[in-house]
């Protein structure tokens, strides 16, 4: 199904669904629906933080926030050479931002962005759209600082659309439809919320994720 209506209604409604939106390319003038029939799932208490990442987490050199630059990251993730994010879809990501249904994690050194990961939000259901990097580790110290922050607010779904090896190597699973579509509606039902924006203490980040991995 193709459309050039997107708004932030209509995406949360089919986010309900278990389904989302993509574009053919950067430029791409339609937007398409999506509802693989395997999902890809990052288990919230199945992260997991190899010791060359902890290592990184350590050194101190990167920095983290949530929601201080959620256009950075978007535009971030939309500036790769192949990109399905088109001038549509980041605009009602931004809107759905404004309105508090979005959330980012930035990732700095010094204070360059340089990673990042962003999503959506209802009930306890984290629906992560895409992330980026431009340094080694960021983009897997964004998704430490997500899992750690939906595991603290209360989520029960970490959403991550398809599996690449990247994600299998960070512990994310991929699940039929149907028992994905159970997972979804047990996460819609239940209340959670994303959390105060600001920086990311990541001594805390350490020290949580050496008693839960």
């Amino acid at each position: 199904m193709v459309t050039g209506l997107l708004s932030p209604d209509l995406l949360l409604h089919a986010y309900r669904q278990g389904i989302f939106p993509m574009a053919e390319t950067r430029d791409a003038a339609e937007v398409f629906w999506v509802q693989p029939r395997y999902r890809g799932v990052i288990p919230l208490t199945g992260f997991h933080v190899s010791r060359s990442l902890r290592k990184t987490l350590r050194r101190g050199h990167l920095t983290a926030t949530a929601d201080r630059d959620f256009a950075g990251v978007v535009k971030g993730c939309a500036a790769r050479e192949e990109t399905w994010i088109n001038a549509e879809i980041l605009a009602v990501y931004l809107a759905l931002h404004a309105q508090g249904d979005a959330h980012s994690i930035e990732v700095w050194q010094d204070d360059t962005l340089v990673g990042g990961v962003y999503g959506v939000t209802i009930g306890a259901a984290f629906f992560g759209e895409s992330m980026f990097s431009t340094v080694t580790d960021a983009s897997k110290v964004a998704l430490v600082c997500a899992v750690d922050r939906l595991r603290r607010q209360g989520f029960r779904l970490f959403d991550t659309q398809f599996i690449t090896p990247h994600l299998a190597s960070l512990g994310a699973v991929e699940i039929p439809r149907a028992t994905y579509e159970a997972r979804l509606a047990m996460a819609l039902s239940a209340p959670a919320h994303f959390g105060a924006a600001g920086p990311i203490d990541m001594a805390q980040l350490v020290q949580s994720i050496t008693q839960t991995s």
